[in-house]
């Protein structure tokens, strides 16, 4: 169908802009990373606290409170960092979209 092929045709030349830049890739591809890390810590963070609390040792279920304070921190940074991406992300294509499209 001709609207599919335009469709194709249109998102072929928007990856083509924006590739133009890798700078922008190299920043996505950095945030992307730093919000992977955090992701992987706070699994590692569940994993302990389940562990601490499933031990019902005294001890384990006090540093329980210091583990959620660090997930709790965690989850605002990555909520940070993904707002962070997505205005990087508007700002780069809004600004594509202002360049003179060489066609």
């Amino acid at each position: 169908s001709s609207n599919k092929k335009k469709l194709k045709q249109q998102a072929k030349q928007d990856s083509e802009d924006v590739n133009g830049d890798p700078e922008i890739w190299a920043s996505f591809d950095q945030s992307f990373k730093q919000v992977q890390s955090v992701l992987d810590r706070n699994r590692v963070l569940i994993q302990q606290v389940n562990d601490n609390h499933q031990s019902k040792i005294p001890h384990n279920m006090v540093e329980n409170v210091a583990l959620i304070q660090e997930l709790n921190g965690n989850i605002s940074k990555v909520v940070s960092l993904y707002s962070d991406l997505s205005s990087n992300f508007s700002t780069a294509f809004r600004n594509d979209d202002e360049q003179p499209k060489n066609s």
